[in-house]
């Protein structure tokens, strides 16, 4: 599972021009899967993301999680995170987990992220318009595997 963490001022996603999902201060978020990811993986992923310290305190040093500021998130299904461009210049997406496999574990883990925060999400598989305003700009990968 790889998670792309940036912190924004605000984000939203758009579909068919209409926003289905947004953010305050807080996180958006980029989600993919790949083979071999459980609960397990959920479950370590959203610890991590929720207690990641990349808040400003009083001093304006990251020393606060989204938890302690209480922010939200927005949450965006991104199977491109699994591009592999070592070969040619045609990125291939095999290692992304399948749409089916994958709806049923992003389901999961913004159904758990949710009960410890509020998030918001874009519509799996649709083409989306992501905006967001990143503060800092501060982006972080995480990546754990099964």
């Amino acid at each position: 599972m790889r998670v792309i963490v940036q912190r924004v001022k605000e984000s939203s996603v758009k579909v068919d021009g209409k926003v289905v999902g947004k953010s305050g201060y807080g996180f958006m978020i980029l989600v993919s899967f790949t083979s071999g990811d459980d609960l397990k993986v959920i479950d370590y992923m959203v610890n991590k993301i929720v207690n990641l310290r990349i808040m400003d305190d009083e001093d304006g040093v990251m020393n606060k999680s989204i938890l302690d500021i209480k922010g939200s998130i927005l949450s965006i299904s991104q199977f491109t995170l699994y591009a592999d461009t070592k070969k040619g210049n045609r990125p291939s997406y095999i290692k992304a987990l399948n749409g089916e496999e994958a709806t049923k574990l992003y389901d999961l883990f913004n159904e758990k992220l949710g009960k410890l925060i509020h998030v918001e999400t874009g519509i799996f598989g649709a083409e989306m318009e992501v905006s967001l305003v990143n503060d800092g700009p501060i982006t972080i990968m995480l990546e754990k595997e099964n």
